[in-house]
């Protein structure tokens, strides 16, 4: 299957903007994109490198609306984390591929602030454990008219939902750390990192494809979800995203996983290869080649420093790149 490529919509942050994310998305299935993508949160605290502002909006919500004006761009999900309850996960699902079609991509993960799972009563709760069981009843939920669930976390007497999936959808498991390629292989059917080094996201796909045999599985998907700044120069591409707070991020608890520049610190935007994408069209191409290499299911632009240029860099990546590297898929 030919690498797929999609974008992540402004539907959260100081640029959240609902026209953005609906016309957006109808420009971007016009354009050519294969997806458009939407994260989650029950409490959304931006991480420092975003700012403060708190703005968002529902991906489940935000996806339906853009699937009632759009009519074959898959609607995806990068990641649902484990805050809802799995029947009502369930219901969610099979409600939104009922009205926008077989058009659904679904990952999840078990997100990075705790406040999200404490307002919930969910404190102590292993979300990891928590992700698991809800899969479990959310696949249960797909393929059975009835069925009971008795779980550590989670019980239901008989029952059944419709209108159901067409047919169960993949789970991409999203996380970039040596747990999150553990947690794939064994509960989920695809590897979907957001932004990680290019160095760490080889040796994540070593250890995912090495691993898979020995555990009974097919190689699952792989994608992934570069913080992405396309311009027709660098330096106004750099000067519009704030690289000190990325490198401040690398270098904190996200980073203690990733593979260490030869330095063994990062110090500088060229130390983040391929979670920061940056430059020209033709910079850009070049760094979606070097995934290319490696083999990959789906590249995600993360232009969430872009949203104020929305247009302006769609239309770039859409005009100038994907005709390119498509060549390559």
């Amino acid at each position: 299957m030919p690498t797929e490529y999609g974008l992540l919509l402004p539907h959260f942050g100081a640029e959240c903007d609902k026209d953005k994310v609906i016309e957006g998305s109808k420009k971007a299935e016009a354009l050519g994109f294969d997806s458009v993508w939407v994260r989650d949160h029950l409490v959304f605290h931006p991480h420092g490198m975003e700012g403060t502002n708190n703005n968002f909006v529902d991906p489940f919500v935000a996806l339906a609306a853009i699937g009632a004006v759009t009519s074959k761009i898959k609607l995806c999900f990068g990641s649902l984390i484990p805050h809802r309850h799995p029947l009502l996960l369930a219901l969610m699902i099979n409600s939104l591929e009922y009205m926008v079609g077989e058009r659904l991509i679904l990952s999840m993960g078990i997100g990075n602030f705790q406040v999200e799972f404490d307002a919930l009563g969910m404190n102590d709760w292993p979300r990891d454990q928590v992700a698991k069981e809800q899969l479990e009843i959310v696949r249960k939920a797909w393929t059975e008219d009835h069925f009971t669930f008795d779980g550590q976390f989670y019980k239901n007497a008989e029952l059944g939902l419709n209108p159901r999936v067409a047919k169960p959808l993949p789970f991409w498991y999203a996380g970039s750390t040596p747990a999150s390629v553990r947690r794939a292989l064994d509960f989920c059917d695809g590897w979907l990192p957001g932004r990680i080094p290019l160095k760490t996201y080889k040796k994540r796909v070593e250890k995912l494809r090495t691993d898979a045999p020995a555990m009974g599985r097919p190689r699952v998907l792989e994608g992934c979800i570069p913080i992405t700044s396309i311009d027709e120069d660098l330096e106004t591409a750099l000067r519009k995203v704030n690289v000190q707070g990325l490198i401040e991020n690398a270098c904190g608890p996200m980073g203690r996983f990733w593979v260490k520049p030869e330095s063994g610190t990062f110090t500088k935007w060229e130390d983040l290869e391929g979670s920061f994408i940056v430059g020209t069209p033709d910079d850009v191409v070049r760094e979606v080649e070097k995934y290319l290499e490696v083999g990959i299911d789906h590249i995600i632009f993360d232009l969430r420093f872009r949203f104020d240029d929305w247009d302006h860099c769609v239309d770039l990546l859409a005009n100038e790149v994907l005709p390119r590297v498509r060549k390559h898929s």
